[in-house]
């Protein structure tokens, strides 16, 4: 498993882990070449100017040139370090358009994990091989930190926030999933594993949890049970924003600035209305925080993701 050998101390299992452990290496070289020459030059200088040792102790002349070399040297290093770890921090940071994305809501003292298709899972985590995977994560009670080894990823994952991370597994097997936040009493409990699977296996392990009910059609059916629709559909006498189509769409706001329709911005719509009121329209919209849970949020923003202006909206059963 571990393909890397040495020089990968842990197991090479994705993507990121290649190149993370590449400029890791990179710095602990720089830093013990660094630590070498000072020592090297400690010991020289140490026995040649000990005392009673006829040496030139006077002030050299027209260092300026060493000066500059030893300056400018360690900068062009050390900046050219600055840009490789820059452009690995924001590659680690942005995934791929065509990243499957994956719900995580953490809780004391567990990971429950909710696939677009409707699977459910408690600290586990199935995924393809060579399939970019993004975890929308938000937390329910604290603050918590997915962290998996084997794939050099870790986030902390915050209450009444969003945070993601993503990542592509390449070879199969079991890794294991830690929550390095302190968290609670069973903090050390909160564990778990990711199971990496080939896309067929993995696509059979899908059809075998299917639960009928894709999360989409879980949002559309607590849209209509919590009253959502009433306000928000076509046909509602309230004076309210119609949601059809909503995602990714830029919205104004009543004071004057403008946001994308996010994640964050609907799960906050939802929690906390009154943060950002929209333009044309009344703060009349009530605060749901306490009657809908996380991952019940995260299934209503599924199902508005699957909503087109003027589409009908998915039904309880329906895959999206």
């Amino acid at each position: 498993m571990n393909a890397g050998g040495f020089w990968h101390l842990l197991p090479n299992a994705s993507t990121n882990a290649k190149p993370l452990d590449e400029l890791w290496w990179a710095m602990v070289g720089l830093c013990a070449l660094v630590a070498i020459g000072v020592f090297v030059v400690m010991f020289v200088f140490c026995i040649r100017y000990r005392k009673g040792r006829p040496a030139d102790r006077h002030l050299a002349k027209d260092t300026l040139p060493v000066e500059l070399t030893w300056t400018a040297v360690p900068f062009l290093i050390f900046m050219g370090v600055f840009v490789w770890s820059l452009t690995l921090y924001a590659r680690s940071r942005t995934p791929p358009a065509n990243a499957e994305t994956i719900y995580v809501v953490a809780k004391q003292w567990m990971w429950k994990i909710q696939h677009p298709g409707g699977q459910r899972e408690i600290n586990t985590l199935h995924v393809p091989t060579g399939v970019p995977i993004r975890l929308m994560m938000t937390s329910q009670d604290v603050i918590h930190s997915f962290f998996v080894p084997a794939f050099r990823v870790k986030q902390d994952v915050l209450p009444g926030r969003y945070t993601q991370l993503w990542f592509t597994a390449i070879e199969p097997g079991d890794y294991p999933l830690y929550c390095t936040q302190y968290c609670g009493l069973d903090h050390s409990k909160m564990g778990g594993q990711v199971i990496v699977m080939r896309p067929r296996a993995y696509a059979r392990w899908l059809d075998e949890n299917n639960t009928g009910t894709s999360l989409a059609a879980q949002g559309a059916a607590l849209f209509r049970a919590k009253g959502c629709s009433g306000c928000h559909g076509a046909n509602a006498s309230v004076h309210a924003p119609d949601l059809d189509g909503i995602y990714g769409r830029i919205v104004h706001l009543s004071d004057g600035s403008t946001v994308a329709a996010d994640d964050r911005y609907i799960h906050d719509s939802i929690m906390l209305p009154d943060k950002q009121i929209v333009a044309g329209y009344a703060p009349i919209m009530p605060s749901f925080s306490g009657e809908l849970t996380e991952s019940q949020v995260l299934a209503i923003i599924a199902y508005l993701k699957s909503t087109k202006p003027g589409a009908q909206p998915a039904h309880e059963g329906t895959k999206q």
